[in-house]
């Protein structure tokens, strides 16, 4: 019987294949994403109690709160990708992001799958890194005598593509996330005297710079200008090179808005996300993960108030969670920045996945290649040893 109970023994085969259309339409994508979101709700808890442990669902920070509800374990990068490698379900449904999927599979064991409900659910950080690219700075860094023996280590961001990841690996790099970005790069400066630090440059320069790096030592490679739009010399005298590339949430957040918190109610707290300019940490009273702006908050006395340097979502589900405890929590930009990749996981999308998942058909799976697994692994292996 199948998950309508469409199908009945006693069917001519006409009327069989006829109901097997019907539940192919049925459990067609299409037919969910037309629904209202609170109609996902009861269908998403009894898939889940259908598939009980074989199944676990891991949430990001910023997804919606009509998704974030049904997830078993909720954090950052770097606590999602400890939880995708200690779990045991055969099936992990990851309610973020494409990068984020690949690394739970990296993580995963060889019996294990990884779902994204939406493929359309990617990273533009992580895009702004192509392996191409990448290989092609690598070869000029070579060229310029920067590679040999232990000069040089490649980083990257959690937010980047497998392929990425694995290219640090197999040169004795590693990945980071916000969490454990200055841990990971003490790692990489005990192991070489630079580092090429991808994709994001804003964690890369504020990480180098509370490490005590002049920002006078650090350069950015533009992939789109010739040799990186560096000199030789350059590339020699600095310490970090870092790649061109950003989040488009929290780039938006700018020096002024915390102006503008100081000069309307100086007795709040600007707490911003590294992934931040500079110029805007430098002006917070703190910087962190979101793992650690939740820390901050919940360990401020009650009567603070906040305004904090991140994805909207996040912020409104700190300032619901704390205002019964007397905390005001406010983002740092009334427009408010919302991540639009990370909302493209919807309720329909989970329903979808689950149910198919019931009924025995994988979809969306995330599979990374074993070559690239392996050295992706290496690296990944390498940020889990080193403490946040």
């Amino acid at each position: 019987m199948t998950l309508n109970g469409l199908l009945d023994a006693t069917e001519t085969p006409a009327a069989e294949s006829a109901s097997a259309a019907a539940v192919a339409d049925t459990c067609s994508l299409d037919n969910y994403l037309v629904q209202p979101d609170h109609t996902m709700d009861a269908r998403i808890a009894a898939a889940r109690a259908r598939l009980g442990t074989d199944v676990v669902l891991l949430g990001h920070h910023y997804q919606r709160d009509e998704v974030i509800r049904f997830a078993d374990f909720t954090g950052d990068s770097y606590k999602l990708s400890k939880a995708a490698a200690e779990s045991s379900a055969k099936y992990m449904v990851f309610c973020g992001v494409h990068f984020m999927a690949e690394t739970a599979d990296v993580l995963g064991r060889d019996w294990q799958q990884v779902i994204l409900p939406d493929l359309n659910a990617g990273c533009s950080m992580a895009d702004m890194a192509e392996i191409g690219q990448v290989e092609d700075c690598w070869d000029v860094l070579e060229r310029t005598g920067l590679t040999q023996g232990s000069g040089l280590v490649p980083m990257t961001y959690m937010n980047s593509t497998a392929a990425i990841k694995a290219f640090c690996g197999e040169r004795g790099g590693l990945v980071c996330t916000s969490s454990n970005a200055p841990a990971a790069f003490q790692w990489a400066f005990a192991r070489a005297e630079k580092i090429l630090f991808l994709p994001d440059q804003h964690l890369g320069r504020n990480t180098a710079y509370e490490l005590g790096i002049p920002r006078e030592q650090m350069v950015v490679w533009d992939p789109w200008q010739l040799n990186g739009g560096l000199s030789p010399e350059r590339l020699r005298a600095a310490k970090v090179i870092l790649w061109k590339g950003h989040c488009s949430v929290h780039q938006r957040f700018l020096p002024e808005h915390v102006d503008n918190i100081r000069a309307s109610s100086p007795e709040t707290k600007v707490i911003v996300h590294p992934e931040c300019r500079w110029e805007v940490c430098q002006k917070a009273d703190a910087t962190g993960s979101t793992e650690r702006i939740s820390q901050y908050i919940d360990q401020a006395p009650a009567g603070t108030s906040f305004a904090v340097g991140t994805e909207i979502h996040l912020v409104n589900r700190l300032a619901q969670r704390y205002a019964p405890l007397g905390k005001q929590v406010r983002t740092l930009d009334e427009s408010g920045c919302l991540c639009t990749t990370m909302y493209r996981i919807s309720p329909q999308h989970l329903a979808w996945a689950l149910e198919n998942l019931v009924e025995g058909r994988v979809v969306n799976r995330i599979q990374v290649n074993d070559e690239v697994k392996h050295w992706a692994r290496v690296a990944l292996d390498r940020m889990l040893e080193v403490k946040g």
